[in-house]
């Protein structure tokens, strides 16, 4: 019986020390956004998507979205002390700057009490807002606009008449 309980330890031993160097083998990383290398390999990031040639405001795709951000923001302060995008697009400066003022949603709390000032809800800009890039998307979009959806269906009921 003794030799038994030797034998199923070591027997347990070995499998555990297979298992062990079987972790430390470096093993492929999952394809993700970044595809190829191994768990242990550091690869370069992609290069950054470049501003986008178009000038002027994109078409907003549905309701409330938030619009892109047409012009370069690289070095932008953005944090409690300072809003540089307040400079241009403030009520107080924004016919002069030429840019669109803040949205009145933006002087809105939560409860939606209007405020004197930019709401702390919606103070920090890259939140929601995002630069527009010539970047090309990482995955598919089937994304259709209300517009398109609308077409589509008064297209399907008008055809079966």
């Amino acid at each position: 019986m003794k030799w038994l309980t030797i034998l199923s330890l070591s027997l347990a031993l070995v499998i555990a020390g297979l298992v062990a160097a079987q972790e430390r083998q470096d093993a492929s990383a999952p394809d993700g956004l970044r595809p190829g290398g191994t768990v242990g390999q550091s690869l370069p990031a992609p290069p950054m998507a470049g501003q986008s040639r178009e000038s002027g405001r994109e078409v907003l795709n549905y309701p409330e979205q938030p619009p892109v951000i047409p012009h370069n923001i690289r070095d932008y302060q953005v944090d409690l002390r300072s809003n540089r995008c307040l400079t241009c697009h403030s009520r107080e400066n924004a016919v002069d700057a030429g840019a669109p003022m803040v949205s009145t949603t933006h002087f809105m709390d939560r409860d939606k009490q209007v405020l004197a000032a930019v709401s702390p809800d919606r103070y920090f800009c890259t939140q929601c807002h995002v630069p527009q890039t010539d970047a090309s998307p990482i995955v598919g979009n089937t994304f259709r606009t209300v517009d398109e959806v609308l077409t589509e269906a008064l297209e399907r009921e008008g055809g079966g008449q």
